[in-house]
């Protein structure tokens, strides 16, 4: 296999220059960690910038569902997707939770809702919905479920971050959205995440459970975990958010650009996208069946280029999962198996050149017409 130079996506890193700046006063201060004055000021900018009011930086997304889970206080079951990263299932199985899961709607990838309503049991107690590559849940109809079986809502927001829905933050959905900000994201402080709620009473519950359940110097509240977020994380935000938007303006312009360049070929199907302002961070391509789809990978493997079968196998083919929730279950989801055998992520990233743009279309015409 050649050397990978075109992976799906590439860090996007800040001037050097600047973020010295924030390095020095560190140095200076000799504050590195536990609520720092750079923690404090992300937050505020990502609340403004997202448009929400309560917003909690931690140290990783994983962390951000765990915590989550912890401080709605849920019990027993919570339906969820089988087509996501292992973190979204992962968090639910840490918090003692057992997951209970939904198969997908054939054309956005996310969570169906008629498909939860059948899986609502007594020991339901919320629902944990992705926002498969950015594209919004069917919001509407999960609150809906949600009112009519007094449930929860947890939306795992990791791929959605500056995605507005019906006209405001697809962050204000639910009890609570959780966010990403891995090396990977559109949105980076190399490892770290955020937790987004609507009631101060849940959010002061975060602030206990993110720092051990310290309330005062003499007093720990509850049993919280250390889950904060560092100043060289949060610095390295602060550099980032001001690079977000020209970051996903040209993210768009690659986007339109790959759709109209594959878009003539029939083979292809492309994921529906719901009506909302997009951040255009993933570009997931469905081919006819997985020997094609395999093999369209193999042959950008020895061509330098890595693209991503996301998310395959779908988590109901792991073992883990099948002893948790029945060996019947991955036949049982049936949609999402088959998206997850199809699907291929292409490189999508805002330094991304068109040349290469055009290698990789070059590539998958010349294997589907081969």
């Amino acid at each position: 296999m050649r050397k990978i130079y075109i992976n799906v996506t590439k860090t996007e890193l800040p001037s050097l220059v600047k973020y010295n700046r924030y390095l020095k006063n560190i140095w200076r201060s000799a504050w590195i960690t536990n609520n720092g004055q750079y923690v404090r000021q992300l937050e505020s900018r990502l609340a403004e910038y997202l448009g929400v009011k309560y917003l909690l930086l931690v140290a990783n997304g994983t962390l951000a569902i765990q915590l989550a889970i912890k401080a709605l206080k849920l019990q027993g079951e919570i339906i969820t997707t089988p087509f996501t990263f292992p973190a979204t299932t992962n968090a639910i199985i840490w918090e003692g939770l057992t997951p209970v899961f939904a198969d997908i709607d054939p054309e956005t990838f996310n969570i169906n809702p008629e498909e939860i309503e059948k899986k609502i049991t007594p020991r339901t107690s919320a629902i944990l919905a992705v926002h498969v590559y950015g594209n919004p849940c069917h919001n509407g109809k999960i609150k809906k479920i949600a009112a009519r079986h007094r449930l929860k809502i947890i939306y795992d927001a990791a791929h959605a971050f500056g995605v507005s829905y019906q006209g405001r933050s697809v962050l204000k959905w639910g009890d609570i959205s959780t966010l990403s900000f891995h090396a990977t994201k559109i949105f980076s402080t190399a490892e770290g995440g955020a937790v987004i709620v609507k009631s101060k009473k849940i959010y002061e519950r975060l602030k206990l459970l993110r720092n051990f359940g310290i309330k005062n110097e003499e007093e720990v509240e509850l049993a919280g975990i250390n889950a904060k977020m560092n100043e060289l994380q949060a610095a390295l935000g602060l550099c980032n958010l001001d690079l977000v938007d020209r970051k996903i303006e040209k993210n768009k312009k690659i986007f339109k650009l790959y759709r109209q360049s594959l878009g003539i070929n029939r083979l292809l199907m492309f994921q529906k996208l719901i009506s909302a302002k997009h951040n255009y961070c993933y570009m997931p391509i469905l081919f006819p069946n997985r020997r094609i789809r395999d093999s369209v990978y193999t042959r950008f493997l020895r061509s330098g280029i890595k693209p991503r079968k996301y998310f395959y196998p779908d988590l109901t083919a792991f073992e883990y999962i099948k002893k948790l929730s029945g060996k019947n279950l991955y036949s049982s989801m049936t949609i999402s198996r088959n998206i997850a055998a199809r699907v291929l992520c292409l490189p999508i990233y805002s330094s991304l050149k068109f040349g290469d743009i055009k290698t990789i279309v070059g590539i998958i015409n010349k294997e589907l017409n081969s």
